[in-house]
Protein backbone atom coordinates (compact mmCIF):
# COMPACT_ATOMS: atom_id res chain seq x y z
CA UNK A 1 0.00 0.00 0.00
CA UNK A 2 1.57 3.30 -1.08
CA UNK A 3 -0.95 5.61 0.62
CA UNK A 4 -2.22 5.52 4.19
CA UNK A 5 -5.86 6.44 4.77
CA UNK A 6 -5.74 6.63 8.58
CA UNK A 7 -4.04 9.82 9.76
CA UNK A 8 -0.72 9.44 11.59
CA UNK A 9 0.66 12.54 13.30
CA UNK A 10 4.17 13.43 12.15
CA UNK A 11 4.26 10.66 9.54
CA UNK A 12 4.12 10.87 5.76
CA UNK A 13 0.88 9.92 4.06
CA UNK A 14 2.86 7.86 1.54
CA UNK A 15 5.07 4.79 1.97
CA UNK A 16 8.67 6.04 2.26
CA UNK A 17 10.09 2.61 1.45
CA UNK A 18 9.18 2.96 -2.23
CA UNK A 19 10.39 5.49 -4.79
CA UNK A 20 6.84 6.28 -5.91
CA UNK A 21 5.76 6.84 -2.30
CA UNK A 22 8.65 9.23 -1.68
CA UNK A 23 7.93 10.98 -5.00
CA UNK A 24 4.30 11.60 -4.01
CA UNK A 25 5.43 12.77 -0.57
CA UNK A 26 7.83 15.35 -1.98
CA UNK A 27 5.20 16.56 -4.45
CA UNK A 28 3.27 17.54 -1.33
CA UNK A 29 6.36 19.12 0.24
CA UNK A 30 7.08 21.38 -2.77
CA UNK A 31 3.42 22.13 -3.58
CA UNK A 32 3.48 25.92 -4.30
CA UNK A 33 -0.21 26.26 -3.40
CA UNK A 34 0.79 26.30 0.27
CA UNK A 35 2.47 29.66 -0.37
CA UNK A 36 -1.01 31.20 -0.60
CA UNK A 37 -2.34 29.79 2.67
CA UNK A 38 -3.72 32.60 4.84
CA UNK A 39 -2.68 33.19 8.45
CA UNK A 40 -6.16 32.19 9.56
CA UNK A 41 -6.01 28.90 7.64
CA UNK A 42 -2.58 28.18 9.11
CA UNK A 43 -3.78 28.76 12.67
CA UNK A 44 -6.82 26.55 12.05
CA UNK A 45 -4.52 23.77 10.84
CA UNK A 46 -2.20 24.12 13.85
CA UNK A 47 -5.19 24.08 16.22
CA UNK A 48 -6.70 21.03 14.54
CA UNK A 49 -3.47 19.08 14.93
CA UNK A 50 -3.17 20.21 18.55
CA UNK A 51 -6.69 18.97 19.30
CA UNK A 52 -5.88 15.66 17.61
CA UNK A 53 -2.84 15.31 19.85
CA UNK A 54 -4.97 16.09 22.91
CA UNK A 55 -7.72 13.71 21.83
CA UNK A 56 -10.34 16.48 21.70
CA UNK A 57 -11.20 16.55 18.00
CA UNK A 58 -14.68 17.86 17.21
CA UNK A 59 -17.05 15.33 15.60
CA UNK A 60 -17.02 15.09 11.81
CA UNK A 61 -13.31 15.81 11.26
CA UNK A 62 -12.01 13.48 8.54
CA UNK A 63 -8.58 11.95 8.03
CA UNK A 64 -8.30 13.89 4.78
CA UNK A 65 -8.71 17.16 6.72
CA UNK A 66 -6.02 16.10 9.19
CA UNK A 67 -3.59 15.15 6.40
CA UNK A 68 -4.20 18.54 4.75
CA UNK A 69 -3.70 20.39 8.05
CA UNK A 70 -0.39 18.60 8.60
CA UNK A 71 0.72 19.37 5.02
CA UNK A 72 0.03 23.09 5.59
CA UNK A 73 1.80 23.22 8.94
CA UNK A 74 4.87 21.32 7.73
CA UNK A 75 5.16 23.57 4.65
CA UNK A 76 5.20 26.79 6.69
CA UNK A 77 6.33 26.10 10.27
CA UNK A 78 9.86 24.95 11.12
CA UNK A 79 9.53 21.68 13.06
CA UNK A 80 12.30 22.53 15.56
CA UNK A 81 11.97 26.28 16.12
CA UNK A 82 8.19 26.51 15.69
CA UNK A 83 8.66 29.72 13.68
CA UNK A 84 7.34 30.54 10.22
CA UNK A 85 9.86 30.05 7.41
CA UNK A 86 10.21 33.04 5.08
CA UNK A 87 8.25 32.41 1.89
CA UNK A 88 11.17 32.48 -0.62
CA UNK A 89 13.09 29.93 1.46
CA UNK A 90 10.36 27.35 2.02
CA UNK A 91 10.64 24.08 0.10
CA UNK A 92 7.28 24.96 -1.47
CA UNK A 93 8.85 28.20 -2.75
CA UNK A 94 12.01 26.60 -4.11
CA UNK A 95 10.67 26.23 -7.66
CA UNK A 96 8.78 29.57 -7.98
CA UNK A 97 11.65 31.60 -6.52
CA UNK A 98 14.46 29.44 -7.91
CA UNK A 99 13.29 29.32 -11.52
CA UNK A 100 14.29 32.95 -12.34
CA UNK A 101 17.79 32.12 -11.10
CA UNK A 102 17.94 29.02 -13.32
CA UNK A 103 16.80 31.11 -16.29
CA UNK A 104 19.60 33.57 -15.55
CA UNK A 105 22.19 30.81 -15.25
CA UNK A 106 21.23 29.46 -18.68
CA UNK A 107 21.06 32.75 -20.58
CA UNK A 108 23.22 32.62 -23.73
CA UNK A 109 26.18 34.94 -24.38
CA UNK A 110 27.08 35.35 -20.71
CA UNK A 111 29.70 37.96 -19.81
CA UNK A 112 32.20 37.48 -16.97
CA UNK A 113 30.15 39.77 -14.73
CA UNK A 114 26.83 38.05 -15.47
CA UNK A 115 28.40 34.60 -14.94
CA UNK A 116 29.70 35.61 -11.51
CA UNK A 117 26.41 37.31 -10.59
CA UNK A 118 24.11 34.38 -11.44
CA UNK A 119 26.38 31.80 -9.82
CA UNK A 120 26.58 33.93 -6.68
CA UNK A 121 22.81 34.50 -6.62
CA UNK A 122 22.12 30.77 -7.10
CA UNK A 123 24.41 29.73 -4.25
CA UNK A 124 23.03 32.50 -2.02
CA UNK A 125 19.48 31.28 -2.59
CA UNK A 126 20.52 27.67 -1.94
CA UNK A 127 22.32 28.69 1.26
CA UNK A 128 19.25 30.53 2.57
CA UNK A 129 16.99 27.54 1.79
CA UNK A 130 19.42 25.16 3.49
CA UNK A 131 19.71 27.37 6.57
CA UNK A 132 15.98 28.01 6.94
CA UNK A 133 15.23 24.28 6.63
CA UNK A 134 18.17 23.08 8.73
CA UNK A 135 17.96 20.61 11.59
CA UNK A 136 17.73 23.01 14.55
CA UNK A 137 17.24 20.38 17.25
CA UNK A 138 20.87 20.95 18.27
CA UNK A 139 22.65 24.33 18.23
CA UNK A 140 25.12 24.72 15.39
CA UNK A 141 27.81 27.34 14.98
CA UNK A 142 26.96 30.01 12.41
CA UNK A 143 30.54 29.73 11.16
CA UNK A 144 29.74 26.29 9.76
CA UNK A 145 27.01 27.73 7.51
CA UNK A 146 29.23 30.65 6.48
CA UNK A 147 32.04 28.22 5.64
CA UNK A 148 29.72 26.10 3.49
CA UNK A 149 28.33 29.18 1.74
CA UNK A 150 31.74 30.69 0.94
CA UNK A 151 33.05 27.33 -0.27
CA UNK A 152 30.06 26.81 -2.55
CA UNK A 153 30.25 30.33 -4.02
CA UNK A 154 34.01 30.09 -4.55
CA UNK A 155 33.87 26.69 -6.29
CA UNK A 156 30.85 27.62 -8.46
CA UNK A 157 32.30 30.94 -9.63
CA UNK A 158 35.82 29.52 -10.16
CA UNK A 159 34.64 26.59 -12.28
CA UNK A 160 32.13 28.64 -14.30
CA UNK A 161 34.62 31.43 -15.04
CA UNK A 162 37.47 28.98 -15.70
CA UNK A 163 35.45 26.93 -18.19
CA UNK A 164 34.20 30.08 -19.91
CA UNK A 165 37.78 31.30 -20.37
CA UNK A 166 38.92 27.92 -21.72
CA UNK A 167 36.07 27.80 -24.22
CA UNK A 168 36.71 31.36 -25.38
CA UNK A 169 40.34 30.41 -26.04
CA UNK A 170 39.45 27.18 -27.84
CA UNK A 171 40.25 28.14 -31.43
CA UNK A 172 38.95 24.82 -32.78
CA UNK A 173 35.36 25.73 -31.86
CA UNK A 174 33.15 27.53 -34.34
CA UNK A 175 31.07 30.43 -32.93
CA UNK A 176 27.94 28.24 -33.00
CA UNK A 177 29.65 25.34 -31.23
CA UNK A 178 31.20 27.70 -28.68
CA UNK A 179 27.77 29.15 -27.85
CA UNK A 180 26.26 25.68 -27.49
CA UNK A 181 29.03 24.41 -25.20
CA UNK A 182 28.85 27.54 -23.05
CA UNK A 183 25.22 26.78 -22.28
CA UNK A 184 26.26 23.60 -20.47
CA UNK A 185 28.82 25.29 -18.21
CA UNK A 186 26.38 25.98 -15.32
CA UNK A 187 25.91 22.25 -14.60
CA UNK A 188 29.50 21.31 -13.59
CA UNK A 189 29.80 24.59 -11.69
CA UNK A 190 26.57 24.12 -9.72
CA UNK A 191 27.05 20.37 -9.15
CA UNK A 192 30.57 20.83 -7.78
CA UNK A 193 29.42 23.70 -5.58
CA UNK A 194 26.60 21.55 -4.19
CA UNK A 195 29.04 18.76 -3.28
CA UNK A 196 31.46 21.28 -1.79
CA UNK A 197 28.65 22.74 0.31
CA UNK A 198 27.66 19.30 1.66
CA UNK A 199 31.24 18.38 2.57
CA UNK A 200 32.00 21.71 4.27
CA UNK A 201 28.69 21.84 6.15
CA UNK A 202 28.76 18.23 7.35
CA UNK A 203 32.44 17.22 7.46
CA UNK A 204 32.29 16.95 11.27
CA UNK A 205 29.96 13.95 10.87
CA UNK A 206 32.82 11.98 9.30
CA UNK A 207 34.90 12.30 12.47
CA UNK A 208 32.07 12.25 15.02
CA UNK A 209 29.70 9.80 13.31
CA UNK A 210 25.89 9.86 13.19
CA UNK A 211 23.27 8.03 15.23
CA UNK A 212 21.99 4.66 14.01
CA UNK A 213 18.61 3.31 15.14
CA UNK A 214 17.14 -0.14 15.69
CA UNK A 215 13.71 -1.39 14.55
CA UNK A 216 12.01 0.45 17.42
CA UNK A 217 13.68 3.76 16.69
CA UNK A 218 16.08 3.52 19.62
CA UNK A 219 19.64 4.82 19.19
CA UNK A 220 22.08 1.90 19.36
CA UNK A 221 25.27 3.84 18.75
CA UNK A 222 27.17 6.38 16.66
CA UNK A 223 28.76 5.26 13.40
CA UNK A 224 31.35 6.93 11.17
CA UNK A 225 30.65 4.33 8.46
CA UNK A 226 26.97 5.34 8.38
CA UNK A 227 28.08 8.99 8.22
CA UNK A 228 30.13 8.26 5.07
CA UNK A 229 27.12 6.54 3.47
CA UNK A 230 24.84 9.45 4.43
CA UNK A 231 27.17 12.07 2.96
CA UNK A 232 27.69 10.04 -0.22
CA UNK A 233 23.92 9.67 -0.76
CA UNK A 234 23.33 13.37 -0.08
CA UNK A 235 26.16 14.42 -2.40
CA UNK A 236 24.82 12.16 -5.17
CA UNK A 237 21.36 13.70 -4.76
CA UNK A 238 22.89 17.19 -5.01
CA UNK A 239 24.66 16.19 -8.26
CA UNK A 240 21.58 14.57 -9.82
CA UNK A 241 19.27 17.47 -8.90
CA UNK A 242 20.78 20.13 -11.21
CA UNK A 243 21.43 17.67 -14.05
CA UNK A 244 18.01 17.79 -15.77
CA UNK A 245 17.47 21.39 -14.69
CA UNK A 246 20.67 22.65 -16.32
CA UNK A 247 21.20 20.05 -19.06
CA UNK A 248 17.74 19.58 -20.60
CA UNK A 249 16.86 23.26 -21.32
CA UNK A 250 20.00 23.93 -23.44
CA UNK A 251 19.36 20.78 -25.49
CA UNK A 252 15.67 21.56 -25.94
CA UNK A 253 16.30 25.22 -26.78
CA UNK A 254 18.97 24.26 -29.34
CA UNK A 255 16.18 22.46 -31.23
CA UNK A 256 13.38 24.98 -30.61
CA UNK A 257 15.46 27.98 -31.70
CA UNK A 258 15.73 26.44 -35.18
CA UNK A 259 11.94 26.50 -35.60
CA UNK A 260 10.71 29.05 -38.17
CA UNK A 261 8.47 30.73 -35.57
CA UNK A 262 11.32 31.48 -33.18
CA UNK A 263 13.57 32.42 -36.11
CA UNK A 264 11.04 35.08 -37.12
CA UNK A 265 9.91 36.13 -33.63
CA UNK A 266 13.12 36.40 -31.60
CA UNK A 267 11.23 38.11 -28.78
CA UNK A 268 9.55 34.76 -28.04
CA UNK A 269 12.86 33.03 -27.29
CA UNK A 270 13.10 34.24 -23.67
CA UNK A 271 9.47 33.32 -22.73
CA UNK A 272 9.88 29.87 -24.29
CA UNK A 273 13.25 29.47 -22.58
CA UNK A 274 11.62 30.38 -19.26
CA UNK A 275 8.82 27.83 -19.69
CA UNK A 276 11.31 25.10 -20.56
CA UNK A 277 13.37 25.90 -17.44
CA UNK A 278 10.25 25.89 -15.26
CA UNK A 279 9.14 22.51 -16.60
CA UNK A 280 12.60 20.97 -16.11
CA UNK A 281 12.89 22.38 -12.58
CA UNK A 282 9.41 21.17 -11.57
CA UNK A 283 10.19 17.62 -12.74
CA UNK A 284 13.77 17.38 -11.48
CA UNK A 285 13.33 18.55 -7.89
CA UNK A 286 10.93 15.83 -6.62
CA UNK A 287 12.69 13.14 -8.67
CA UNK A 288 16.13 13.93 -7.26
CA UNK A 289 15.13 14.20 -3.61
CA UNK A 290 13.12 10.97 -3.93
CA UNK A 291 16.15 8.91 -4.97
CA UNK A 292 16.96 7.85 -1.41
CA UNK A 293 14.66 7.51 1.60
CA UNK A 294 15.16 10.08 4.36
CA UNK A 295 15.84 7.15 6.69
CA UNK A 296 18.32 4.82 4.96
CA UNK A 297 19.12 1.25 5.99
CA UNK A 298 22.48 -0.43 6.36
CA UNK A 299 23.62 -3.89 7.43
CA UNK A 300 25.11 -4.10 10.93
CA UNK A 301 27.94 -6.18 9.45
CA UNK A 302 29.14 -3.10 7.55
CA UNK A 303 29.36 -0.98 10.69
CA UNK A 304 31.77 -0.77 13.60
CA UNK A 305 32.02 -3.86 15.89
CA UNK A 306 30.61 -1.97 18.86
CA UNK A 307 27.38 -1.34 16.93
CA UNK A 308 26.96 -5.08 16.27
CA UNK A 309 27.52 -5.78 19.97
CA UNK A 310 24.90 -3.22 21.02
CA UNK A 311 21.96 -4.66 19.06
CA UNK A 312 20.48 -7.95 17.88
CA UNK A 313 19.17 -6.31 14.71
CA UNK A 314 20.75 -7.25 11.38
CA UNK A 315 19.68 -3.98 9.76
CA UNK A 316 19.80 -0.51 11.33
CA UNK A 317 18.64 2.86 9.99
CA UNK A 318 20.12 6.36 9.88
CA UNK A 319 18.93 9.82 8.85
CA UNK A 320 20.84 10.80 5.70
CA UNK A 321 19.61 14.40 5.64
CA UNK A 322 18.84 16.39 2.49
Amino acid sequence: MSEYDTFQLGRSRYDQNTFFGRFRHFLDVIDPRTLFVTERRLQESVELLHRFRQGTLPPGVTDAQLWQAQKIKQAIIHPDTGEKILMPFRMSGFIPFGTPVVIGLLLPNQTLVSTVFWQWLNQSHNACVNYCNRNASKPAAASKFVQGYLGAVTSAVSIAVGLNVLIQRASSFSPTTRLLVQRFIPFPAVASANVCNVVLMRHSELSEGISVLDDNGNVVGTSKVAARHALLETALTRVVLPMPILMLPPMIMAVLEKLPLLQRQRRLVLPVHSLVCLAAFSLALPLAISLFPQMSQISVNQLEPEIAMATDCKIVTYNKGL
